[in-house]
């Protein structure tokens, strides 16, 4: 086989859960081959470059080997190299407001704190 459907090696090789989801990221526009909009039957062969968002996450991977059946997770493994770069560093948590025991209810004042605190804005 010289070359696959996208969507179907994208399931295949499990980028996506489903076909169906795999063909739905096509018509939304969220899949590239090789620098240009992909439709589902967009043929790809070995060393193609496929961009694809997959649940939110942009993905860069190169077709090593197009399959169009579902295969093991060892083997979809190796039909695939990953170029996707590291996700950034996540920054450390904001300090949680918090409240002794006891104290009550806040305040108008202390509600309008806590909103700045957590990035709400009035």
């Amino acid at each position: 086989m010289e070359t696959a459907r996208v969507d179907r090696w994208m399931w295949a090789v499990r980028l996506f859960r489903t076909r169906s989801d795999s063909a739905a990221a096509c018509r939304g526009g969220h899949v590239r081959v090789d620098g240009r909009p992909a439709k589902a039957a967009t043929p790809v062969g070995p060393g193609a470059t496929v961009e694809v968002r997959v649940y939110g996450v942009d993905r860069t991977v190169e077709v090593v080997r197009p399959i169009e059946k579902r295969v093991g997770a060892a083997v979809a493994a190796d039909c695939l190299v990953d170029h996707t770069p590291p996700p950034p560093p996540r920054d450390v948590a904001p300090p949680v407001a918090e409240r002794d025991r006891g104290a009550g209810r806040p305040t108008k004042r202390e509600r309008r704190e806590l909103d700045r605190l957590r990035g709400r804005r009035r």
